[in-house]
C-alpha cells in the first residue's frame, strides 16, 4: 500500500511474511498464492506491499539462479504484490517448533551474517518495483548479549562487518542505480537492546546506508519514550531506515493473581518473550515470559511488558492490554511531521499461531482476515495523520 505524504514523497506500508514462514523458494511462492494475494483481495487493493522474509535456502536459490529471481519478480507483479523491504533478521528455522535463542544466530561476528545480508541486498535490488529506487532491510541488532558482551574482540569484529556491508551497498547502488539500506533492529536481550544502545555502534560505523529499524513492540517492551528515542536518533544523525509497526503485551497490575494467570496463557515454547518492568533503579527483565510469571524474577509493583507481538486491531482480553498507544505516538513522530523520518512501514505480527488457543486463527481465511484488519488499522492511522492513500 502506498501513501502520499504532504511533502510529496511516497510512504510504503507492507506486512511481513514471516507470519507464514517458509524455508524454500517453493514455500515462498506458496505464501504469495495462499496468503499474500488473498490479503490483498480482502483489502480491495490492486497492489499490496509485502515485507518478504527469505530464509537462507530460499535466498541462495535466488542468488544462484537469476532466472528464478526474474520469475519471482514476475509472479509478484502477476499477483498484485510489491516488495520494497525485506526482513533479514531471522536466518533460518523461523517456522520451527522451538525458535527461542536460535533466531540470533548467526550474529554479526559470524561471516555468514555479512554474506547473507549482502545477498539479500542484491536480491532486493532485483525485486524492487520499476518505479522504486530505494529498498530497506532490517537485521539482527548485532548479537544476543551473551557471549558477545564478554568477548573483547566481538564489537570490533561486528563493526568491521557492518563497515564492509556499507561498502558493498555503495557498490551495489553504483552498479544498479538502486539504494539499499540496512537497519539494525534493537530488541530486548540483545547487545543493542534499545534505540539508545544503537547510537554508539552506528556512530562508529558512520555509514549513511546503515541505520536503525524502529520496532514499536521492542520500543514499548523496553519502556522507551518515543519522543525521547527519536529525538536522540535525530541528534546523532542516525537514519531511521524502516519501522515495524507492532504492539507488545502490557500488564498494568502484575502482582494480581488473575493477571499472572492471564500472562501465563501467553507463555509458549516457540518464541522468546522477553519481559521487562521499569523501576526506580532502571529497567529489570527476564529472557522469557514464563520466568516472570512463575517466580520472583521480576518486581511486580509496576507494569510489565512482554515481547509478544499481539494483533494490532485486537488487544488481548482484560486484565491485559497492548502497547498500541506507543505505536500511535511513534507513528505520529515518524510520518506526522513536515517530512517523514522514514518511508518504509511494515506491520509485523508474526505470533498469530503462538497466541492462546482461543485467539489463534484456525484457517487461512481467518488469518487473512486478521492481517487485513491490521493493515486497515494502520492505513486509518496514516490517513488520520494527513497522508493520502494512493491507488
Amino acid at each position: 500500500m502506498r501513501f502520499r505524504h504532504p511533502d510529496g514523497s511516497t510512504v510504503h506500508l507492507s506486512y511481513c511474511t514471516n507470519v507464514h514462514p517458509a524455508e524454500t523458494l517453493d514455500g515462498v511462492r506458496a505464501q504469495l498464492r495462499d496468503h499474500c494475494e488473498p490479503v490483498r483481495k480482502r483489502l480491495g487493493r490492486d497492489r499490496l506491499g509485502i515485507g518478504l522474509w527469505l530464509a537462507r535456502d530460499a535466498a541462495r536459490t535466488l542468488i544462484n539462479d537469476p532466472a528464478e529471481l526474474r520469475s519471482l519478480r514476475t509472479e509478484l507483479d502477476r499477483r498484485g504484490l510489491e516488495v520494497v523491504t525485506l526482513n533479514g533478521f531471522p536466518y533460518e528455522g523461523f517456522g520451527a517448533d522451538e525458535v527461542k535463542y536460535r533466531v540470533y544466530r548467526p550474529d554479526w561476528t559470524d561471516p555468514e551474517r555479512l554474506a547473507h545480508t549482502t545477498g539479500l541486498a542484491r536480491l532486493l535490488a532485483g525485486l524492487l518495483p520499476d518505479d522504486a529506487t530505494e529498498g530497506t532491510i532490517s537485521t539482527l541488532p548485532i548479537a544476543w548479549r551473551t557471549p558477545f558482551d564478554s568477548d573483547p574482540e566481538a564489537a570490533r569484529t561486528a563493526h568491521t562487518a557492518l563497515t564492509t556491508l556499507g561498502e558493498r551497498l555503495d557498490a551495489l547502488a553504483e552498479l544498479t542505480g538502486r539504494s539499499i539500506r540496512v537497519g539494525l533492529e534493537p530488541e530486548p536481550g540483545c547487545t543493542v537492546e534499545t534505540t539508545a544502545d544503537a547510537i554508539a555502534p552506528l556512530t562508529a560505523v558512520a555509514h549513511p546506508r546503515i541505520g536503525i529499524c524502529v520496532d514499536t513492540c521492542h520500543l514499548a517492551t523496553s519502556f522507551e519514550d518515543p519522543d525521547t528515542a527519536l529525538d536522540a536518533l535525530r541528534a546523532a544523525d542516525i537514519p531511521i531506515v524502516k519501522s515495524q509497526l507492532s504492539a507488545a503485551l502490557h500488564a498494568e497490575h502484575p502482582h494480581l493473581p488473575e493477571v499472572r494467570t492471564a500472562l501465563a496463557a501467553f507463555a509458549e515454547p516457540r518464541f522468546l518473550h522477553q519481559t521487562r518492568t521499569s523501576t526506580a533503579a532502571g529497567l529489570r527483565g527476564t529472557d522469557d515470559l514464563d520466568e516472570a510469571v512463575t517466580g520472583r524474577a521480576l518486581p511486580d509493583g509496576a507494569p510489565w511488558r512482554a515481547h509478544f507481538h499481539v494483533p494490532l486491531h485486537e488487544p488481548p482480553a482484560p486484565p491485559l492490554t497492548s502497547t498500541l498507544p506507543v505505536l500511535r505516538s511513534t507513528l505520529t513522530r515518524l510520518v506526522g511531521g513536515a517530512r517523514p523520518l522514514t518511508r518504509h512501514l511494515e506491520v509485523e505480527t508474526y505470533t498469530w499461531q503462538a497466541l492462546p488457543a482461543a485467539s489463534r486463527p484456525r484457517t487461512r481465511t481467518q488469518l487473512a482476515d486478521g492481517i487485513a484488519a491490521e493493515l486497515t488499522l494502520a492505513r486509518d492511522l496514516l490517513v488520520d495523520l494527513g497522508l493520502k492513500e494512493l491507488p
